[in-house]
Protein backbone atom coordinates (compact mmCIF):
# COMPACT_ATOMS: atom_id res chain seq x y z
CA UNK A 1 0.00 0.00 0.00
CA UNK A 2 2.61 2.34 1.20
CA UNK A 3 4.72 2.06 -2.15
CA UNK A 4 1.74 2.26 -4.95
CA UNK A 5 0.21 5.27 -2.85
CA UNK A 6 4.06 6.82 -3.16
CA UNK A 7 4.42 5.92 -6.90
CA UNK A 8 1.43 7.79 -7.35
CA UNK A 9 2.24 10.75 -5.28
CA UNK A 10 5.73 10.83 -6.97
CA UNK A 11 4.04 10.60 -11.10
CA UNK A 12 1.12 13.16 -10.17
CA UNK A 13 1.17 16.29 -11.87
CA UNK A 14 0.48 17.87 -8.61
CA UNK A 15 3.35 17.18 -6.33
CA UNK A 16 5.61 19.86 -5.77
CA UNK A 17 7.39 18.29 -3.13
CA UNK A 18 7.96 15.26 -1.16
CA UNK A 19 6.38 15.43 2.61
CA UNK A 20 9.28 14.33 5.21
CA UNK A 21 6.88 13.16 7.56
CA UNK A 22 5.09 10.60 5.28
CA UNK A 23 6.65 7.55 7.18
CA UNK A 24 6.50 3.38 6.35
CA UNK A 25 6.19 0.74 8.56
CA UNK A 26 9.31 -1.82 9.23
CA UNK A 27 9.04 -5.02 8.00
CA UNK A 28 12.57 -5.81 10.27
CA UNK A 29 11.65 -7.15 13.46
CA UNK A 30 7.89 -7.00 12.97
CA UNK A 31 6.39 -10.11 13.43
CA UNK A 32 4.66 -12.29 10.53
CA UNK A 33 1.99 -14.73 11.39
CA UNK A 34 1.55 -17.66 8.49
CA UNK A 35 -1.97 -18.85 7.71
CA UNK A 36 -0.95 -22.51 6.14
CA UNK A 37 2.74 -23.77 6.83
CA UNK A 38 3.05 -26.06 3.56
CA UNK A 39 5.87 -25.30 1.23
CA UNK A 40 5.09 -21.75 0.07
CA UNK A 41 4.10 -20.73 3.44
CA UNK A 42 7.31 -22.49 4.35
CA UNK A 43 9.23 -20.44 1.36
CA UNK A 44 7.75 -16.91 2.56
CA UNK A 45 9.08 -18.00 6.17
CA UNK A 46 12.49 -18.46 4.68
CA UNK A 47 12.21 -15.16 3.15
CA UNK A 48 10.99 -13.39 5.98
CA UNK A 49 13.85 -14.44 8.35
CA UNK A 50 16.22 -12.66 6.06
CA UNK A 51 13.89 -9.38 7.83
CA UNK A 52 15.21 -10.77 11.06
CA UNK A 53 11.07 -10.95 11.62
CA UNK A 54 9.49 -13.36 14.06
CA UNK A 55 7.83 -15.71 12.54
CA UNK A 56 4.06 -17.40 13.77
CA UNK A 57 2.52 -20.04 12.03
CA UNK A 58 -0.66 -21.51 11.78
CA UNK A 59 -1.30 -25.07 9.94
CA UNK A 60 -3.02 -27.85 10.26
CA UNK A 61 -0.39 -30.05 11.92
CA UNK A 62 2.85 -28.53 13.25
CA UNK A 63 6.48 -28.58 11.50
CA UNK A 64 9.26 -30.76 12.79
CA UNK A 65 11.13 -29.25 15.28
CA UNK A 66 14.61 -28.75 12.84
CA UNK A 67 11.97 -26.79 10.30
CA UNK A 68 10.46 -24.89 12.91
CA UNK A 69 14.06 -23.92 13.67
CA UNK A 70 15.82 -23.12 10.43
CA UNK A 71 13.53 -20.17 10.12
CA UNK A 72 12.60 -19.77 13.46
CA UNK A 73 9.14 -19.90 13.35
CA UNK A 74 6.82 -20.83 16.48
CA UNK A 75 3.85 -23.04 16.38
CA UNK A 76 0.48 -21.06 17.06
CA UNK A 77 -2.20 -24.38 17.82
CA UNK A 78 -5.14 -21.41 17.96
CA UNK A 79 -5.16 -19.31 14.58
CA UNK A 80 -7.08 -16.36 17.51
CA UNK A 81 -3.60 -16.27 19.03
CA UNK A 82 -1.28 -15.66 15.64
CA UNK A 83 -3.97 -13.13 14.60
CA UNK A 84 -3.64 -11.36 18.08
CA UNK A 85 0.13 -11.15 18.21
CA UNK A 86 1.35 -10.07 14.27
CA UNK A 87 1.78 -7.27 12.94
CA UNK A 88 1.27 -8.80 9.25
CA UNK A 89 -0.95 -11.59 8.44
CA UNK A 90 0.00 -14.12 5.22
CA UNK A 91 -2.69 -16.14 3.85
CA UNK A 92 -1.28 -19.34 2.28
CA UNK A 93 -3.99 -22.03 2.34
CA UNK A 94 -6.09 -24.16 0.03
CA UNK A 95 -9.41 -23.10 -0.76
CA UNK A 96 -11.78 -25.75 1.11
CA UNK A 97 -14.95 -26.44 2.75
CA UNK A 98 -12.51 -25.48 6.16
CA UNK A 99 -11.01 -22.55 4.64
CA UNK A 100 -13.51 -20.56 2.96
CA UNK A 101 -14.33 -17.19 4.63
CA UNK A 102 -11.61 -18.43 7.35
CA UNK A 103 -11.19 -14.75 7.81
CA UNK A 104 -14.17 -12.99 8.93
CA UNK A 105 -15.63 -10.11 10.45
CA UNK A 106 -14.64 -11.89 14.41
CA UNK A 107 -11.10 -12.86 12.95
CA UNK A 108 -10.55 -9.27 11.76
CA UNK A 109 -11.76 -7.84 15.31
CA UNK A 110 -8.91 -9.76 16.94
CA UNK A 111 -6.24 -8.42 14.64
CA UNK A 112 -4.04 -5.70 15.89
CA UNK A 113 -5.49 -1.75 14.57
CA UNK A 114 -1.58 -1.10 12.58
CA UNK A 115 -1.98 -4.73 11.02
CA UNK A 116 -1.56 -5.56 7.29
CA UNK A 117 -3.02 -8.50 6.08
CA UNK A 118 -1.93 -10.33 3.11
CA UNK A 119 -3.63 -13.36 0.91
CA UNK A 120 -1.91 -14.59 -1.82
CA UNK A 121 -4.16 -18.36 -1.74
CA UNK A 122 -7.72 -17.79 -2.95
CA UNK A 123 -9.84 -14.64 -2.85
CA UNK A 124 -12.59 -16.94 -1.40
CA UNK A 125 -10.63 -17.72 2.27
CA UNK A 126 -11.71 -13.63 3.08
CA UNK A 127 -15.08 -12.95 3.76
CA UNK A 128 -14.99 -9.65 0.92
CA UNK A 129 -17.99 -7.60 2.57
CA UNK A 130 -16.39 -8.37 6.53
CA UNK A 131 -12.47 -7.05 4.88
CA UNK A 132 -14.28 -3.65 3.33
CA UNK A 133 -15.90 -2.95 6.50
CA UNK A 134 -12.90 -3.40 8.33
CA UNK A 135 -10.98 -1.53 6.09
CA UNK A 136 -13.49 1.63 5.89
CA UNK A 137 -13.88 1.79 9.84
CA UNK A 138 -9.70 0.87 10.44
CA UNK A 139 -10.17 -2.36 12.15
CA UNK A 140 -7.38 -3.22 10.50
CA UNK A 141 -4.48 -1.10 9.03
CA UNK A 142 -4.49 -2.44 5.31
CA UNK A 143 -4.54 -5.14 3.01
CA UNK A 144 -2.69 -6.43 0.29
CA UNK A 145 -4.45 -9.06 -2.17
CA UNK A 146 -2.97 -11.05 -4.64
CA UNK A 147 -6.03 -12.76 -5.37
CA UNK A 148 -10.15 -12.08 -5.17
CA UNK A 149 -13.25 -13.69 -5.54
CA UNK A 150 -14.22 -13.20 -7.84
CA UNK A 151 -11.26 -12.33 -10.04
CA UNK A 152 -12.02 -9.57 -11.69
CA UNK A 153 -13.92 -7.56 -9.34
CA UNK A 154 -16.74 -6.00 -10.32
CA UNK A 155 -15.73 -2.62 -11.27
CA UNK A 156 -17.90 -1.23 -9.13
CA UNK A 157 -17.07 -2.91 -5.84
CA UNK A 158 -16.11 -1.42 -3.04
CA UNK A 159 -12.56 -2.88 -2.26
CA UNK A 160 -11.99 -0.82 -5.80
CA UNK A 161 -12.54 2.34 -4.22
CA UNK A 162 -10.47 2.02 -0.93
CA UNK A 163 -7.20 3.63 -0.10
CA UNK A 164 -5.94 1.18 2.35
CA UNK A 165 -5.62 -1.85 0.11
CA UNK A 166 -3.43 -2.72 -2.92
CA UNK A 167 -4.75 -5.59 -5.82
CA UNK A 168 -2.77 -7.25 -7.83
CA UNK A 169 -4.34 -9.70 -10.48
CA UNK A 170 -3.14 -12.77 -9.26
CA UNK A 171 0.44 -12.62 -10.32
CA UNK A 172 2.10 -14.67 -7.75
CA UNK A 173 3.75 -16.89 -10.14
CA UNK A 174 3.39 -14.68 -13.29
CA UNK A 175 7.55 -14.79 -14.27
CA UNK A 176 8.57 -15.83 -17.59
CA UNK A 177 10.87 -18.65 -15.27
CA UNK A 178 7.76 -19.75 -12.98
CA UNK A 179 5.97 -20.44 -16.09
CA UNK A 180 8.38 -22.18 -18.17
CA UNK A 181 8.83 -24.34 -14.75
CA UNK A 182 5.17 -25.26 -14.46
CA UNK A 183 5.02 -26.18 -18.05
CA UNK A 184 8.06 -28.80 -17.79
CA UNK A 185 6.18 -30.33 -15.47
CA UNK A 186 3.05 -30.88 -16.85
CA UNK A 187 5.10 -32.17 -19.93
CA UNK A 188 7.10 -34.22 -17.93
CA UNK A 189 3.88 -36.00 -16.02
CA UNK A 190 2.22 -36.33 -19.11
CA UNK A 191 5.80 -38.12 -20.69
CA UNK A 192 5.41 -40.48 -17.33
CA UNK A 193 2.01 -41.26 -17.81
CA UNK A 194 2.35 -41.56 -21.62
CA UNK A 195 5.58 -44.33 -20.86
CA UNK A 196 3.74 -45.79 -17.75
CA UNK A 197 6.64 -44.67 -15.59
CA UNK A 198 5.70 -43.25 -11.84
CA UNK A 199 4.34 -39.53 -12.15
CA UNK A 200 6.41 -36.81 -10.36
CA UNK A 201 3.94 -34.93 -9.41
CA UNK A 202 0.87 -37.32 -8.79
CA UNK A 203 -1.68 -35.53 -6.85
CA UNK A 204 -3.86 -38.09 -4.56
CA UNK A 205 -7.42 -37.89 -3.33
CA UNK A 206 -7.85 -37.37 -0.04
Amino acid sequence: VYLHSGCQIAVSPDTKCFAVDWLGVEVTRATLGIIGMGSIGYKVAQRAKAFNMRILYHNRNQRRKEEEEAVGAHYCGKIEDLLQQSDFVMLVVNLSPETHKLIGRKELGLMKPTATLINISRGAVIDQDALVEALQNKVIRAAALDVTYPEPLPRDHPLLKLNNIIITPHIGTATVQAIRMMAEEAIANILAVLNGQPIPSEVFPK
